[in-house]
């Protein structure tokens, strides 16, 4: 037995906490001693996120783990290796799994903090979430991501922290029409719109401020002609959403103090085999 669970981006621009993607990136765990390790796997510790999510979860023993997602870069590290760990502790418990088993979002959201990257680690695909409840967007477009990332690491709680305990009427109105336009583009295919849709007013501002690198990537990205971009999750990296012919030139005029990555929208989500 494996567990496969797909990287994420969460936020998407406007919207904070409640949207998600799964991106085709992974990590993969199963349970020393009863499952086949791969050779690059390491033996996750007590403090490794999976290993705790696992043994909360009432799984027994010692998960390995193979990564491919790098961490600290706002790319759902933490969140994809916690669903693996409840999964696998739900596969060896009753033998098998079901995606829609309450444990492995509910566990993973617990241990997160927030759902919008675990519901797409789940899922796959592009999700709305919001206490509990997943919603996947229909999609219309099939879009490459170049995401660029840098050799720094930012903190998720200290970047939460400078937002603010509250946010003006005005930005609350504005990110809630782009959010509804994100959507609406994605299920329609209006690429015209998704630049629009992804401007930000609540936490993108302010975490770019705070880091010029990527707010450089960003507008080279757009200037290249992505279809629009994002901060990953809290960052450092950078989204940029673009059709699939046009990736690699766009890769190309990305800031070189960062690496790029051509990922694509990963549909199926958590994999058991």
């Amino acid at each position: 037995m494996s567990v496969r669970v797909p990287a994420t981006s969460a936020n998407l621009g406007p919207g904070f906490d409640v949207l998600g993607l799964a991106l085709s990136l992974y990590v993969e765990v199963g349970i020393i001693g009863t499952d086949a390790t791969p050779s690059e796997a390491i033996e996750a510790n007590d403090t490794h996120p999976a290993q705790i999510a696992f043994v909360r979860a009432g799984g027994s023993g010692r998960l390995w783990v193979k990564n491919d997602i790098p961490m600290g870069r706002g790319m759902g590290f933490s969140g994809a290796v916690r669903i693996a760990g409840v999964v696998a502790a739900e596969v060896q418990r009753d033998g098998t799994w079901h995606r829609d088993s309450s444990d492995a979002l509910s566990i993973g959201t617990e241990l997160e903090g927030h759902a919008d990257n675990v519901a797409p680690s789940l899922h796959g695909g592009i999700v709305i979430t919001s206490e509990n409840i997943v919603v996947q967007v229909p999609l219309a477009l099939d879009p490459a991501f170049v995401m660029w990332i840098p050799e720094f690491t930012t903190s998720t709680n200290e970047s939460r922290g400078k937002i603010g305990p509250q946010i003006a009427l005005e930005d609350a109105v504005f990110n809630i029409a782009r959010t509804a336009m994100f959507v609406a583009a994605l299920s329609t295919g209006d690429t015209a719109l998704l630049r629009e849709a992804t401007r930000d007013r609540i936490h993108q501002d302010i975490r770019l401020a705070a880091s010029p690198p990527c707010k450089a990537a960003l507008d080279a990205g757009l200037a290249a002609g992505a279809w629009c971009g994002w901060l990953s999750g809290s960052g450092p990296t950078v989204a940029i959403m673009c059709e699939v012919a046009e990736a690699s030139r766009i890769a190309g005029a990305m800031p070189t103090d960062g690496r790029t990555m051509i990922l694509r929208l990963d549909r199926a989500g958590v994999v058991v085999s």
